[in-house]
């Protein structure tokens, strides 16, 4: 048998066919299990708190320890000069990793890189 972590990667177009809470749900128990979930376009802030909030009532000693999450900084996509003058910003959500907080840890984040360590130990 093979050991090791399984690493979910959910597309764009899955997440965006889910209601918010079904992202929650979805991140929240392949992550209890232990996985990996990389998201390929990220949670909206009131997600990610609604995502942190559950986690928190979901932590138990001996038991399921939380959460890591990172993301890329969010890019702005003003749309130029015309874009800022008459309100076209718009934010882009970017791709988020998410792991159990005991297996997963951020090494390092920048713009456009993110570099975790990952334990296969439960």
């Amino acid at each position: 048998m093979i050991q090791g972590v399984q690493i979910d990667l959910i597309s764009a177009e899955r997440l965006d066919r889910l209601t918010a809470m079904e992202k929650i749900r979805l991140i929240l128990d392949d992550v209890m299990e232990g996985n990996i979930v990389i998201l390929e376009k990220g949670l909206a802030p009131d997600e990610q708190s609604k995502l942190i909030e559950i986690t928190m009532r979901e932590i138990a000693p001996d038991g399921f320890s939380g959460i890591e999450m990172e993301t890329y900084p969010v890019r702005d996509s003003s749309g130029g000069i015309f874009g800022k003058l008459f309100g076209g910003k718009r934010s882009e959500m970017r791709l988020t990793v998410i792991g159990p907080a005991n297996q997963l840890k951020t090494l390092k984040k920048e713009k456009d890189l993110i570099s975790a360590w990952v334990s296969s130990s439960r």
